[in-house]
């Protein structure tokens, strides 16, 4: 999952199904500084997020004292979930339709627009930096643990050590130089400098 304001990668989920791995990038989340409802999100069409959403964060409703106590999780009020659904003719994208799933149509195609664009952009540099995610080569990865530790160290790169040309900061009153350079961990505010992967091999993060 991608933040749509700073471009950093915020949580990943690796699994068999996309249900089981957006319930990982949910529990992920859940830990990270959202640990009462599911921030804003939009994917598009392919199903098991929002199934994953209740799986994490829904809550079993109240029993009224009438029939069978319910068991079952339920969405809960103020969440803001949207897909777009891509129609393709002769293999090219002809068009896209938004579905609400989540929250209240006007205000989430207000806050989420109206495309996948920065996730999407970020699964072909994911592509292009990881082989392991390159389908139909001698790259791809058979074997899971093997693909989680590339992709964690990928992750790593993209957020610390790789500048976002979309993300650079305009300088004034510097002759010699325009722009200063950031990463998305700079813009988030997690780091205060692009590190080097020397940096990266070095530093242990707490668990």
């Amino acid at each position: 999952m991608i933040d749509m304001d700073n471009r950093l990668r915020a949580a990943r989920g690796i699994a068999k199904t996309e249900t089981k791995a957006s319930i990982e990038v949910f529990e992920t989340l859940k830990r990270r500084g959202h640990p009462d409802a599911p921030p804003p999100t939009v994917s598009d069409g392919w199903g098991g997020i929002d199934d994953a959403m209740v799986e994490v964060y829904g809550v079993v409703p109240e029993y009224k004292g009438v029939g069978r106590p319910p068991t079952l999780k339920s969405p809960q009020p103020g969440w803001q979930y949207l897909q777009a659904v891509k129609q393709r003719e002769n293999g090219r994208v002809a068009g896209v339709s938004l579905r609400v799933i989540f929250g209240d149509e006007d205000e989430v195609l207000e806050l989420l627009g109206k495309s996948t664009s920065y996730v999407e952009r970020t699964h072909l540099t994911m592509r292009l930096f990881n082989s392991r995610l390159t389908r139909k080569t001698l790259g791809f990865s058979k074997e899971l643990e093997m693909y989680r530790a590339s992709a964690a160290w990928e992750d790593l790169v993209y957020n610390f050590a790789r500048p976002v040309k979309t993300l650079r900061v305009e300088i004034y009153g510097d002759s010699k130089r325009r722009w200063q350079p950031h990463t998305p961990a700079m813009t988030a505010g997690l780091t205060d400098h692009i590190w080097t992967v020397k940096e990266l091999l070095k530093t242990v993060a707490p668990p």
